[in-house]
């Protein structure tokens, strides 16, 4: 923790405010989950609580308690920056760095407001008054769940909150299987079972309610998937007009890069997604073992995250992405010395 004063932060949260809650661009199921858990939690203590996302979120996530409450500043500009202006406190969510939430970036940095800042990636920034910042968490939902037993409110999880957190711990956590989860980690989820969390339906509502169009778009993503089996990596590529042949939606791609790490042999992969739109080319990275994909990712593709996850983007065309990829895995010697 590093400018985290708990006693402060409860005086602040002592008497109603106005407070908006923002996950960062293209939010996930950790940034939607922490940040509703948030949004319900501070209900309860009787504050004028919002969430405003930075762009629409995926349609895997539409049955979050609360979920229909959510503004979005690229539907809503005037409605949401004056709904930003106003407001007393700030909880940013899941991220680090303002950049994290794109064009809303340019509203956010004028604001007078106080901002506290919920996260476990690396290296974050210093725009925050209350930077409660831990990489050894798997999740920003568990750093929720400790920050209300920081405040000693555990009495007021219901199951609606309960619901919300337990949903960034299982996605964040690649269904408890990633490093980072914890004993406890398990023992946050059993209480949170305990509250009345459907532990054995989220799963079925977040990775097994496929359209047809998605499995489609998951067997030419694996049609796709080129393998530098010298290098134990993979990579997989989406056009546009692959996306756009399959009627592509927000979320369709989730997941698909995970793939890349179950060849056997295969310690680091990663996936290249063109936005015409946005005119770039998204990238994921994901590693195991001690291949840093964080640092590759900031110092190649203006990008970073976790040691074995992160993303980044790259301006040129994908042709000429995969280029530079493979330039990299193939030349640069600390890349070959580590895999």
């Amino acid at each position: 923790m590093k400018n985290f004063d708990i006693h402060t932060i409860k005086s602040l949260l002592a008497t109603p405010k106005k407070i908006v809650i923002i996950p960062h661009r293209n939010p996930d199921g950790d940034a939607m989950g922490s940040s509703l858990g948030l949004y319900h939690f501070l209900l309860k203590l009787k504050h004028q609580v919002l969430v405003i996302s930075p762009n629409e979120f995926p349609e895997f996530l539409d049955w979050l308690p609360g979920s229909e409450n959510v503004l979005t500043y690229e539907k809503h500009k005037e409605e949401t920056t004056k709904i930003l202006q106003e407001a007393e406190l700030l909880f940013t969510l899941d991220f680090n760095a303002l950049h994290r939430v794109g064009e809303m970036e340019n509203v956010l940095k004028d604001l007078a407001a106080t901002y506290i800042m919920i996260d476990h990636h690396q290296k974050p920034d210093d725009y925050a008054a209350f930077i409660y910042s831990d990489t050894q968490f798997g999740s920003t939902c568990e750093m929720v769940y400790n920050f209300i037993e920081l405040l000693d409110q555990t009495h007021l999880l219901d199951k609606t909150i309960a619901t919300c957190i337990y949903t960034g711990i299982l996605t964040d956590s690649g269904s408890f299987r990633f490093p980072k989860t914890t004993g406890k980690t398990h023992r946050i989820v059993a209480s949170l079972i305990d509250l009345g969390v459907e532990n054995t339906l989220i799963p079925n509502l977040l990775f097994d309610n496929n359209s047809y169009n998605r499995l489609q778009l998951l067997a030419r993503a694996l049609q796709n998937m080129k393998v530098m089996f010298e290098f134990s990596t993979s990579y997989i590529t989406l056009s546009q007009a692959e996306l756009d042949s399959f009627e592509h939606i927000k979320g369709d791609t989730e997941g698909i890069i995970n793939y890349g790490l179950t060849i056997k042999g295969i310690i680091f992969t990663a996936i290249f997604i063109e936005n015409k739109e946005e005119k770039i080319i998204k990238i994921s990275f994901r590693s195991q073992g001690d291949f840093d994909v964080n640092q590759f990712a900031r110092d190649n593709f203006r990008g970073g995250g976790h040691i074995n996850a992160a993303g980044g983007k790259s301006e040129l065309s994908l042709e000429e992405t995969i280029k530079k990829f493979e330039g990299l895995v193939t030349q640069n010697l600390k890349l070959n010395e580590t895999i």
